[in-house]
């Protein structure tokens, strides 16, 4: 372990106990204080939405209805002039998604009356609790979250619900009620996350690598993003980014033999955080991962059966075997282990 992870993660550790102490405010729905009528209510900057109740999770997140915001309900392109944004321009345009919708309905085994009222938006906690049981890590293989959201939702026509910058900041595009287009069949019980990075590669390509990090002549790397990270929508004033461990990190994902940078620290501290609100909210999400009998991490999708029983937090790769995000990188134990002590599990 280098010293920098060795130090960075004694920090968190030694921090644990404070956010375990603050747990019930973090994730019990926000009690606002009596109001006049027409007074705001202000919030703090780190809250999701689930079912349109605001959860704290202590990690700087973006709503969709934010000013800055990325919003998965919208139908014309955000990134496009105005003036061709339109779904009747993309349709002119050809090519584009093949439906205004970039997400749908949380489809299970409903009575007639609860179809009913979900079709209309009516869910409650309760009754998304009895559905949502998988977390899904993906990468995004585009480097920053304002270049996922132009790629997922504008050119694809797909949705995820939570988006991870490079700086730590979280995006929500959508509540957690809405069935996301990200992980195939996983999309009905599932959450997802996309983390901004360029992602994993075999020998042979690794130039993609290289051009997206720099070490310096001290053994230090870091990122080297394509334009000044403002313009990349990147919140943090001259963020200048670096992978959690400096050596470039191999090991095998489907059987494939792979090369990629680790995370950010900011993106560990944050996806813990966010990690530890959802386990928290959602009883059925256990706070663990696919792990095979001798307690190791599985590196592969897995068996359809197991996949069917499975709910936990899990990598794009456990769910197609086409995937092979969030590669071989991701500090699991790390994660997990975080995410526990922020739920006071030790």
């Amino acid at each position: 372990m280098s010293t920098y992870l060795f130090s960075t993660y004694t920090f968190r550790a030694a921090n644990c106990a404070r956010f375990a102490l603050l747990w019930l405010v973090v994730c019990t729905p926000v009690q606002a204080e009596p109001a006049g009528i027409g007074e705001p209510i202000a919030r703090r900057g780190d809250e999701i939405m689930v079912c349109g109740q605001l959860y704290h999770t202590t990690a700087p997140v973006i709503l969709w209805t934010d000013p800055e915001g990325y919003d998965a309900y919208r139908v014309e392109r955000r990134f496009d002039p105005a003036e061709e944004s339109s779904w009747e321009q993309i349709q002119a345009d050809g090519g584009g998604p093949g439906s205004p919708n970039r997400y749908g309905l949380r489809k299970t085994e409903f009575t007639e009356e609860e179809l009913q009222r979900v079709r209309g938006g009516g869910w409650d906690l309760a009754l998304l609790r009895g559905v949502v049981d998988q977390f899904v890590l993906h990468y995004d293989v585009c480097g920053t979250s304002q270049t996922c959201f132009r790629i997922l939702h504008d050119k694809r026509g797909l949705s995820v619900h939570f988006m991870l910058d490079v700086d730590g900041t979280i995006y929500q595009t959508l509540d957690l009620k809405e069935r996301a287009w990200h992980a195939t069949i996983s999309n009905t019980r599932s959450i997802g996350v996309e983390i901004a990075q360029i992602g994993a590669y075999p020998e042979g390509k690794l130039d993609v690598l290289r051009r997206w990090y720099r070490t310096d002549e001290g053994g230090e790397t870091w990122l080297n993003l394509p334009k000044p990270a403002a313009e990349l929508g990147v919140r943090t004033p001259n963020f200048q980014g670096r992978p959690m461990r400096d050596a470039m990190v191999r090991g095998a994902v489907q059987g494939e033999e792979l090369a990629q940078y680790d995370f950010t620290p900011e993106q560990y501290d944050s996806l813990m955080k966010l990690t530890a609100t959802l386990c928290t909210i959602f009883p059925k999400l256990k706070c663990d991962y696919p792990k095979d009998e001798a307690g190791k991490l599985i590196p592969q999708k897995l068996p359809d059966d197991e996949l069917q029983t499975y709910g936990g937090v899990l990598g794009h790769y456990h769910v197609q075997t086409n995937k092979t995000d969030p590669g071989p990188v991701l500090q699991w134990d790390l994660l997990i282990d975080g995410a526990r002590k922020l739920m006071g599990g030790g």
